[in-house]
């Protein structure tokens, strides 16, 4: 997706003649963003990040120029769009995850930020927190880390809870790593566990048909591909009747049960903060990676309803966002 096709879909355009805009673009410096999903799904955040660019002085099409291209839920394109931003010799490139690897190998002149990233130490993305040094740094996203704390939320609205089973990509290293702490979690709390893997989306089906009537409830690990899908993913699982747990609130407007983890807007915002940075001449390599500082517990009451369960009061009043 072009850029202004992106800035349209945020709704708050600077209504510049086009013109106008291309020649204040080739003067200003330049936001590459390596949208590693679907517009559908990160418009949210990207447009926190806009938003706190404005607020620190950098306006598209005035101040700065930002260069956005989605990968549409092809993880293999992670590199080609990487190359594609170099060429374009943008000043920083803005991602997440996994592309920010791609980015790193493509280049290792260009600034990198990414905005979340599960492990980025043990990934290679960075050699200290500290002082990541090199060319890349951002916020971890410690999704691993909370997997157990998502077993324990399930267990408040699913009484009785003894067999868990745990959906995930094995290509993406991030959510086999999610899966191996959740699975940990929820053998220290005594529950039986079920693991499926999936490739590509055409496995989602047949994921599901493996797990039917193995399992009380479902945790989803997230990756590019089961984000892309979440609305069949949410529809099967609740035709299957399980009551789903994820780290992304997307999946719950999908029709998930909950979801608890950053809050990948308030990320998005404070990745902003980095590029502010850069552009005013800190060096990533300087700049420490951060921890989220802000969790969401979101839940929808209509999907509990529809499958037989009641979440407790006190859950709800600890809920950041309620879904009806």
């Amino acid at each position: 997706m072009k850029r202004r096709t992106f800035i349209t879909l945020l709704g708050g355009a600077v209504a510049w003649p086009l013109a106008a805009r291309a020649q204040q673009s080739a003067k200003l410096p330049t936001i590459g963003f390596l949208g590693t999903s679907t517009a559908s799904i990160q418009n949210q955040w990207v447009a926190a990040f806009v938003q706190r660019l404005r607020e620190l002085g950098w306006i598209d099409g005035r101040t700065v120029a930002i260069e956005v291209r989605w990968v549409e839920a092809r993880p293999e394109r992670f590199a080609e769009i990487a190359a594609e931003l170099v060429r374009l010799k943008v000043d920083v490139i803005v991602t997440m995850g996994v592309a920010a690897l791609a980015a790193k190998q493509v280049t290792s002149v260009i600034p990198i930020v990414f905005a979340v990233a599960n492990d980025p130490l043990g990934t290679g993305l960075v050699a200290s927190l500290a002082r990541p040094g090199g060319n890349v740094t951002g916020l971890s996203g410690q999704a691993p880390d909370l997997a157990g704390k998502r077993i324990e939320l399930l267990r408040e609205v699913v009484h009785g809870l003894r067999r868990l089973a745990i959906l995930t990509d094995a290509d993406y290293p991030a959510a086999m790593l999610e899966m191996d702490e959740a699975q940990a979690a929820a053998r220290t709390l005594g529950l039986e566990v079920a693991t499926f893997e999936i490739r590509s989306a055409k496995d989602i089906v047949p994921a599901f048909e493996a797990l039917k009537g193995r399992a009380d409830a479902l945790y989803v690990c997230i990756d590019y591909v089961l984000n892309a899908h979440r609305i069949s993913v949410n529809t099967l699982a609740n035709v299957a009747r399980l009551p789903t747990i994820s780290a992304l609130r997307e999946y719950v407007e999908a029709g998930s049960l909950m979801s608890y983890g950053p809050s990948f807007p308030d990320s998005f915002r404070r990745t902003a903060d980095y590029v502010d940075k850069i552009l005013r001449g800190a060096k990533p390599g300087e700049l420490p990676v951060e921890q989220p500082t802000k969790f969401d517990l979101v839940i929808n009451v209509t999907t509990a309803k529809a499958l037989g369960l009641e979440v407790p009061s006190t859950l709800l009043a600890r809920a950041d966002e309620v879904i009806e």
